[in-house]
């Protein structure tokens, strides 16, 4: 029995469909080159296991701009700068 061609189409689409929800959604080649992120509980469980815990404080805009442009040139970008910055205060006080 001949398939007729509408039915020929709409296989195709389907097949289609399903391979693009095979590849994780992903548009225009994005991620493709990059590492896959992690999701925010593996992340946690990495920084436990390094020891670190998340801190939030509110500081003045000056000093946060001031922070991000000197953690884009650390290279353990805001928080080894963050770290480096607490020890060296802590020391003098």
């Amino acid at each position: 029995m001949a398939m007729k061609k509408f039915d020929l189409e709409k296989n195709k689409a389907l097949k289609l469909t399903n391979s693009m929800k095979l590849a994780g959604g992903e548009r225009f080649g994005k991620g493709a080159a990059e590492a896959p992120a992690l999701d925010r509980r593996e992340q946690r469980k990495l920084d436990q296991a390094q020891g670190l815990v998340p801190f939030a404080c509110k500081l003045n805009v000056e000093i946060v701009e001031v922070l991000k442009e000197k953690a884009a040139q650390h290279p353990d970008g805001m928080t080894g700068l963050l770290t480096e910055v607490i020890k060296r205060g802590l020391e003098g006080a």
